[in-house]
């Protein structure tokens, strides 16, 4: 070793100096003084952050509709499609009904919910509650989330586990049940918990709804939910073409597995990976964006450090992408060219249609209006990025002057 590079290690042990490949198309290791390195970074980001030209409101809304699949140009095709559509919404918490109907049919042209089901059986994906407290609502307007099943312990980590203590006797038989001999199926599980059909089914209903109990299918989920006298038939209704089993064709019922620790302070591995969920589901992410999130995500200000951390090592992109927004704004790199797409291409009068519970539910929170409550029976049309009607409670309200024969279309589910 030379003096030379005896020196520079030395250097580099007090943590002055660090070594790498700085140049573009460096081959040959590099020296750089560890604050001129760090100025050198910061400039980069200023000139990266410079080069952006943020889209106005309206167009990012029409970027939207493109990057989750909602316009009629990008909505998917195919059984196929569903695992890349289903991963934009990880972690996202919607009624159970919206699923089938709205979220899913919206996005896929010939979705059936069998596909969901076979999604399931596979293992691939997870459905489940993440709450810390009993649903106190009916099942069918509890908000469930679809995990990969990798990521369950992940996302089981942000929330506390609901005390089986408090529920009632009959889940807490259940739940003991389920403890001892571990996954049952429907007439197995009423067997070894000496309870009714129609017992077990009230006591699988609490459980889900307090997040401790999951089916290996979403026929389980669909079949806590419809009457008893509505299974097993075809509704006409699109995206619920699908056959609706009874609670035998669920599969097996288990308890959730969850971290043995109390949720506590989020790992950076938790946090970057929930940043880095959000910016799938929209592209570009900011502070008034998540507002319809869940409350129990981790706070934007723990985001904004992960989202800082991210920037730093060039996987995403920090600037203004948005105008006339407040805060900081981040970004996929893949989402910049298609923001530049939108913003050049003409208004064309299209309208879109989504439900109260849809995550581009936005208006008022990013967009001006009242709130549209995420009831899976509230609608809004949007037209060319802009809400152009509202369906809250039955009660339709037109907001900019369209083709309200059109617009009522859309606002009626099919």
């Amino acid at each position: 070793m030379t003096d030379i590079a005896q020196a520079l290690a030395r250097l580099e042990q007090e943590g002055y100096v660090l070594r790498g490949r700085f140049s573009p198309g460096a081959r040959e290791e590099q020296w750089c003084e560890r604050h001129l390195l760090a100025r050198i970074h910061r400039y980069t980001v200023k000139r990266l952050r410079r080069e952006i030209e943020p889209v106005a409101l309206q167009d990012f809304m029409r970027f939207l509709f493109d990057w989750q699949h909602l316009s009629d140009g990008t909505r998917g095709q195919g059984s196929a499609m569903l695992p890349q559509i289903v991963a934009q919404f990880e972690g996202y918490a919607a009624a159970t009904s919206a699923w089938d109907s709205d979220l899913l049919s919206a996005r896929l042209k010939d979705y059936t919910s069998t596909w969901l089901d076979d999604l399931c059986r596979s293992g691939k994906l997870v459905w489940t509650r993440l709450s810390n407290k009993p649903g106190a609502t009916a099942l069918r307007s509890t908000p469930v989330v679809l995990l990969p099943r990798s990521q369950v312990p992940l996302w089981s980590g942000l929330t506390e586990q609901t005390d089986s203590t408090t529920l009632s006797p009959k889940a807490q038989k259940v739940h003991q049940t389920l403890r001892e001999h571990g996954a049952l199926f429907f007439d197995e599980l009423a067997h070894e918990a000496h309870l009714l059909r129609s017992e077990l089914e009230t006591a699988l209903q609490e459980l889900v709804g307090a997040g401790l109990v999951n089916a290996d299918s979403f026929a389980g989920l669909r079949a806590l939910t419809t009457p008893a006298s509505k299974r097993q038939a075809r509704s006409s209704r699109r995206g619920r073409g699908a056959f609706v089993g009874g609670m035998d064709d669920a599969g097996r019922w288990a308890l959730i597995r969850r971290p043995s620790t109390a949720a506590g302070p989020h790992s950076a591995e938790t946090l970057e990976h929930v940043a880095m969920t959000l910016l799938r589901r929209y592209g570009v992410v900011f502070w008034r964006l998540l507002e319809r999130e869940a409350d129990w995500l981790p706070s934007w200000r723990e985001l904004l450090r992960t989202f800082h951390r991210l920037e730093a090592r060039g996987e995403i992109r920090g600037g203004r992408f948005v105008s006339g927004l407040a805060g900081e704004q981040f970004a996929l790199p893949e989402a910049i060219p298609l923001l530049r797409e939108v913003r050049r291409r003409a208004h064309d009068g299209s309208l879109i249609a989504v439900c109260g519970a849809d995550p581009l539910n936005l208006v008022g929170t990013l967009l001006p209006g009242s709130k549209v409550p995420a009831v899976s029976g509230n609608r809004i049309v949007y037209r060319d990025g802009l809400p152009a009607a509202v369906m809250v409670a039955g009660k339709q309200q037109i907001l900019l002057d369209v083709d309200q024969q059109a617009v009522q279309e859309r606002l009626i589910r099919h």
